[in-house]
């Protein structure tokens, strides 16, 4: 199968992530575009600017592309997350999600299940100082909009996967389990 894992920074994807990879023998994982772009050389600006999170949609799109044959793949993130940092960017008047939704529908269409990590209750992760817990809670808003209530009619399926790190590892391999 072709899983991506998606959430807000800080929900814990990546240690989902990893221990999925642990579990299901076989599967190659693939890092968030952010890390990829940084080992390329690309700067990112802190605060990341809508730029930073285009090109991280472009190559999100492009990892699932190339990747589109390959069986048995974990991603980390997908092109909803950044279409969540897009739309809820302070310049985001300037981005029209329309001019990238076919090929972002395109896309996920390669994907067999997105695992959707929100924000809990109880958050798993603290933040860090610098960080700003509203743009986080508004970014984990717009994905579950998205994902949830499909506005836009991606057609993925979606699992919402909640608790601690075990028992959201159950919940994806049960649901993989039921095929």
């Amino acid at each position: 199968m072709r899983i991506a894992v998606t959430g807000t920074h800080r929900v814990g994807k990546s240690t989902l992530l990893e221990e999925l990879g642990d579990r299901l023998v076989g599967y190659q994982v693939v890092e968030e575009p952010y890390h990829l772009l940084e080992e390329e050389g690309y700067e990112f600006a802190s605060p990341p600017s809508l730029e930073d999170f285009l090109e991280q949609l472009r190559r999100s799109m492009e990892l699932l592309e190339d990747a589109e044959a390959a069986r048995d793949v974990l991603f980390d993130r997908c092109p909803i997350d950044f279409l969540g940092y897009l739309l809820t960017h302070e310049d985001s008047d300037s981005f029209d999600p329309e001019e990238w939704l076919a090929r972002v529908r395109s896309t996920l269409q390669t994907l067999d299940l997105v695992v959707f990590v929100p924000i809990e209750e109880r958050d798993r992760i603290p933040l860090s100082a610098h960080e700003d817990p509203e743009m986080r809670a508004t970014v984990d808003e717009k994905l579950a909009w998205m994902l949830l209530d499909d506005p836009w009619e991606l057609g993925v399926e979606v699992l919402t996967v909640h608790g601690s790190t075990s028992a959201r590892v159950t919940q994806v391999l049960e649901r993989l389990e039921r095929g």
